[in-house]
C-alpha cells in the first residue's frame, strides 16, 4: 500500500530504461558520439564495481534485500550512474549543441527543461536508494559525486581526445559497413537532420508531382 515505495521502485529501473534506449538509437543512429556516451556509463559502471569492492562496507540493510547483485553499497551505483548520465547530458546540451535558428529563446528554453528535468530524475532515483533501504546517504551522495566526476572527465576526454578521432574511425571499412557516421563537426543534429529531412521530403514531393503530370 506504498503508493510512494511503489512510484520510486519504478523510478529507479531508471538505468535499465536508458540502457535500452541507448542500445536502440545505436542501432538507428548508429553514431559515434552516441556511442562514446554508452562506452563512458559501462566505463562508469566499472568504476563503481572497482570501488565497491576496495571500500567494502555493507549496505544499510542486507537481509532486506536478498536480490541485490552485491553486498556492499559504496559507492550507489544508481546514484552514481544517474548522475553520469545526467551531468553528461548537460554537458552536450550546453557546451556540444549550439544554436544554429534564429528560435534562440526556444532553443535555451527547451535545454532548461530538460537539463531541470535531467537532475530532476537523478535526484529522485538517487532519493529512492535511501527510501527503499538500499543505501545510506553517504553512499548516494559519494555515488553522486563519483559519477558528477567521471562524466565531466568522459566529456573532456570525448572532445579532446576522441572526437578528432572520429572522421579517421568513420572511414574505416568496417564502419562503413555498419554504416557508422560521424556528426561531430555538425553543431545541432537535431536541426540539421530536421532540415535535411524536409528540404529532401519537398524536393521528392516535386518530382512525384511533375511525373503525375
Amino acid at each position: 500500500g506504498d503508493f510512494s515505495g511503489q512510484l520510486l521502485a519504478y523510478l529507479s529501473l531508471g538505468p535499465i530504461f536508458i540502457i535500452v534506449g541507448f542500445v536502440t538509437l545505436i542501432i538507428f543512429k548508429r553514431e559515434l558520439h552516441t556511442i562514446s556516451f554508452l562506452g563512458g556509463l559501462a566505463f562508469n559502471e566499472g568504476v563503481n564495481w572497482l570501488i565497491k569492492n576496495v571500500i567494502r562496507e555493507p549496505r544499510p540493510c542486507e537481509e532486506a534485500h536478498s536480490t541485490v547483485t552485491t553486498k556492499y553499497g559504496m559507492p550507489s551505483s544508481h546514484s552514481q550512474f544517474m548522475w553520469f548520465f545526467s551531468v553528461y547530458s548537460f554537458l552536450f546540451l550546453y557546451l556540444r549543441m549550439h544554436q544554429t535558428n534564429n528560435a534562440r529563446f526556444l532553443d535555451l528554453l527547451w535545454r532548461h527543461v530538460l537539463s531541470i528535468c535531467l537532475v530532476t530524475v537523478a535526484l529522485l532515483v538517487s532519493y529512492s536508494r535511501v527510501y527503499l533501504l538500499y543505501h545510506t546517504w553517504s553512499q548516494v551522495l559519494y555515488g553522486g559525486l563519483a559519477g558528477s566526476i567521471m562524466a565531466i572527465a568522459w566529456f573532456a576526454f570525448t572532445q579532446e581526445i576522441l572526437t578528432p578521432l572520429f572522421p579517421r574511425i568513420a572511414a574505416w571499412p568496417i564502419s562503413e559497413f555498419f554504416l557508422i557516421r560521424d556528426t561531430s563537426l555538425i553543431p545541432n543534429i537535431l536541426w540539421f537532420e530536421y532540415t535535411v529531412t524536409r528540404a529532401e521530403a519537398r524536393n521528392r514531393q516535386r518530382k512525384l508531382g511533375t511525373k503525375l503530370q
